[in-house]
């Protein structure tokens, strides 16, 4: 099972002095829209996510469909697929996906020790050609 791009997400109290510390750092943007309070960094191969008042904890996230530069794969595990395999291994979803759906989708997961992992896939698997 492959989980795809993985980043840290971080719980800012304030974008633009965490971006600014984090530029200090070596990191760039990558993505992201400071206006809605999310940016995306990257210094080399590391990438964090910087998030003001969307999230109460620092979290591990996973991008299935998403190399560590963002572009698409054309091969991946699809998020609803990680999640039955979560759930059929008795891995409680703290936020669920509809298995029913396609696409941009994503669900929360949290560790033994209470550390949240979001799971948020951003693009469509084309399946392959019959």
């Amino acid at each position: 099972m492959n989980l795809g791009a993985f980043s840290l997400s971080l719980a800012v109290k304030d974008l633009v002095t965490s971006k600014a510390f984090y530029q200090k750092l070596g990191f760039s943007v990558l993505a992201g829209a400071a206006a809605q309070n999310w940016l995306i960094l990257k210094n080399g191969s590391t990438v964090i996510g910087l998030f003001q008042g969307m999230f109460e904890q620092n979290m591990l996230t996973f991008n299935p469909g998403w190399d560590s530069q963002a572009a698409t794969l054309t091969d991946f595990t699809d998020v609803r697929d990680i999640a039955h395999r979560l759930k059929a291994d008795g891995i409680a979803l703290q936020s669920d996906v509809d298995a029913q759906s396609n696409g941009p989708a994503s669900f929360i997961v949290v560790d033994p020790d209470g550390n949240n992992i979001l799971l948020d896939q951003h693009v469509q698997k084309i399946p392959p050609p019959a």
